[in-house]
């Protein structure tokens, strides 16, 4: 049987329980697609999944006591190895992007609806950081928020991985987007078409006065009744992740308060749950071909260096997104709003 190296787990916990390993290359379904992994994407989900909490995951068919599926990473960028005999949109050899069931690994196998031809323009590792995040920003943006040209949207948490998206994304709809992020990123989520930037350790949104149509907010610390004084008398907030809060529900369980409350309310309180598919994935490109979008690449990790990129990425210091470099291969394009800041 044919091995590969692959990250796996096979306990909950922090990222030493990560370790490289040779395993089984994956077989596919008549529905699947094998990608040889060129590069992965980090995104803090793999930190919640390693983690297993809050505990809600584990509950939702994560793996009680142990991670269901050994071999973490999602986000993927590649090309086809195979393909199931029931795919007609990918054949071997096509550069492909999206989400695949463990990315950090040689091989991963992914549902055709979940992947899309790679933007020629980018590399590997830049269309690696896309999927998950920026899928999640054009759907809490466009889907959620029902975002509209000319409104005033705040994006809070502007220089992490959704948030960083969310702000090109919010542009390319004509909103008027303020960002906030701490002192060190604000040069950075300027740079990548914030009209305004709020350095949050400097001054508190909530009370400035000032309101938004629309406010997308991964912080996931600030009560709802703070976040509705910056919202316009009918404005949305839409909460994204399961930051803060406890090890039970994290996050959560804010998002369900803001569910119970918004019936009884001006003001639209609504939460996001979303995934990376086909249809989105061709739109982001649309974006990306366009340069409306440009993925910001912080750093960059080999495979065996997974653990340090999950983190780097939970200590909060990245300026965009981190990649993971899994195979070397010619890439048709490069560009990037600010350079790749360093290597790992």
């Amino acid at each position: 049987m044919t091995t590969m190296k692959a990250i796996v787990q096979d306990r909950y916990g922090s990222a030493s329980v990560l370790t490289l390993s040779d395993i089984s290359k994956p077989e596919i379904g008549d529905h699947d697609v094998l990608v040889r992994v060129h590069a992965a994407g980090v995104h803090i989900g793999d930190w919640h999944v390693m983690m297993g909490q809050p505990y809600l995951l584990r509950v939702m068919g994560f793996g009680l006591r142990a991670p269901r599926a050994r071999v973490r990473g999602m986000d993927v960028a590649g090309t086809v190895e195979a393909v199931g005999k029931n795919v007609t949109r990918f054949q071997a050899g096509d550069e492909v992007f999206g989400t695949a069931n463990g990315s950090f690994a040689e091989y991963a196998t992914a549902r055709e609806g979940k992947l899309a031809p790679k933007p020629a323009s980018l590399s590997f590792e830049q269309a690696a950081t896309v999927p998950t995040s920026a899928c999640v920003a054009l759907q809490a943006l466009r889907d959620a928020g029902g975002i509209k040209p000319g409104q005033k949207v705040l994006i809070v948490g502007a220089s992490g991985g959704v948030g960083m998206f969310g702000v090109q994304i919010a542009r390319s709809f004509g909103a008027e987007v303020t960002g906030v992020c701490s002192t060190a990123k604000m040069e950075m989520v300027r740079s990548i078409g914030a009209y305004h930037v709020i350095d949050y350790t400097q001054a508190d949104f909530t009370l400035s006065g000032q309101r938004y149509d629309l406010i997308l907010d991964m912080g996931g610390n600030r009560p709802l009744s703070h976040l509705r004084r910056a919202l316009t008398p009918r404005g949305t907030l839409v909460l994204v992740g399961g930051e803060g809060g406890d090890r039970w529900v994290g996050g959560m369980g804010r998002s369900i308060q803001a569910l119970v409350v918004s019936p009884f309310i001006s003001h639209s309180l609504r939460m996001i749950v979303a995934t990376a598919n086909t249809h989105d994935l061709q739109f982001l490109t649309e974006l990306i071909d366009d340069g409306r979008v440009v993925p910001v690449v912080d750093r960059t990790y080999s495979l065996s260096d997974v653990p340090d990129a999950i983190r780097y990425l939970r200590e909060g210091h990245a300026l965009g997104k981190i990649a993971i470099t899994v195979a070397g291969a010619a890439s048709r394009g490069h560009r990037s709003a600010l350079p790749v800041a360093a290597t790992a």
